[in-house]
């Protein structure tokens, strides 16, 4: 079973929801191109360097986020609210769903080849993305 694992450094960047406007009496969705996403999915592309998949694959993601400095004492160690603090936002599904369309025609042909999915989300030194990719079969 072939595994691709990339790493992609930099903060993680959810998935926005759609704007929607009318333009001519029909409507249409978007997401305005200042948007941070557009970076960080061009960020994923340039930095897997595996094989289009044509099989099904399993992806695991993994999102490390850094701590802020208020989750710190002066000496360096994690204050109690710091220490609780194990949720950072934003969701896992906004998260993935970046990341995948982002990899459409890079990683595999479509997304809905996706067949398992784990994602998780912690907090670690230095912001970045593991995505680990693996089939039964590419090409």
């Amino acid at each position: 079973m072939p595994i691709v694992t990339t790493t992609i450094h930099g903060q993680p960047v959810p998935q926005p929801r759609p704007r929607v406007s009318t333009r001519g009496g029909f409507g249409r969705a978007y997401v305005p191109s200042r948007h941070p996403v557009h970076a960080w999915r061009e960020a994923i592309r340039r930095g897997y360097h595996g094989p289009r998949f044509r099989n099904g694959v399993s992806v695991r993601l993994q999102f490390v986020f850094q701590r802020p400095p208020s989750h710190f004492k002066r000496a360096g160690e994690l204050t109690a609210a710091g220490a609780r603090q194990q949720h950072p936002k934003p969701d896992v599904d906004n998260l993935a769903k970046s990341v995948l369309d982002a990899l459409n025609g890079v990683a595999w042909v479509d997304d809905s080849q996706v067949e398992e999915l784990l994602v998780t989300k912690v907090w670690g030194e230095g912001s970045r993305c593991v995505i680990e990719v693996a089939s039964e079969g590419n090409e």
